[in-house]
């Protein structure tokens, strides 16, 4: 098996594992709680190897569940330096950058969020959220535009407000880590 295909296998095996923890995580610590959005579901959402990530080799995607929208990193290697659960460091995710905070599930072990939403009652159903995390990465993804002038340095926009394509620059705040 060559260098490319097994990458593809282990961010594949990851990425159906990751979506087993949560849907294991929604019918067990979560079943009861007020904030489930009952028309939802887990879903993993354009998990791509993250080109940033370097020796560290992990992968970048959306994970939707009943509850929550985050950015999921996934580490791909166990070599990958993990994050301390709750610390925080920023990660480029296409030309923006992102606070993330390390988590740690047993049986699964570290990963890293950011959240986007949560609670999910904004999306009417499972349709609308998928298409809601698939335009996210498409806008994280596009090829930067070419500038016309020399861009002024601007601080960076809150997540939320850059998804939502609205309100002032200003910090990107904390993130959530979806429990």
């Amino acid at each position: 098996m060559n260098a490319i295909a097994a990458e593809t296998t282990t961010l594949d095996a990851r990425v159906q594992a990751l979506v087993a923890l949560f849907e294991r995580i929604a019918a067990t610590r979560m079943q009861g709680v007020p904030m489930l959005h009952e028309a939802l579901r887990v879903a993993a959402v354009g998990f791509e190897p993250d080109a940033g990530a370097g020796d560290a080799a992990g992968a970048v995607g959306v994970l939707v569940t009943p509850w929550f929208m985050n950015l999921v990193w996934l580490p791909l290697r166990e070599s990958a330096e993990p994050l301390a659960v709750r610390a925080s460091r920023m990660r480029a995710v296409g030309n923006e950058r992102f606070e993330f905070l390390g988590a740690h599930e047993e049986g699964f072990g570290p990963f890293e969020a950011c959240s986007l939403f949560s609670p999910m009652f904004q999306f009417e159903d499972q349709a609308a959220a998928l298409a809601t995390a698939e335009e996210v990465l498409r806008q994280l993804r596009r090829a930067p535009e070419a500038p016309t002038a020399a861009p002024a340095a601007e601080p960076m926009p809150a997540r939320r407000a850059w998804l939502l394509a609205r309100g002032t620059r200003g910090s990107n705040g904390g993130a959530e880590a979806g429990r």
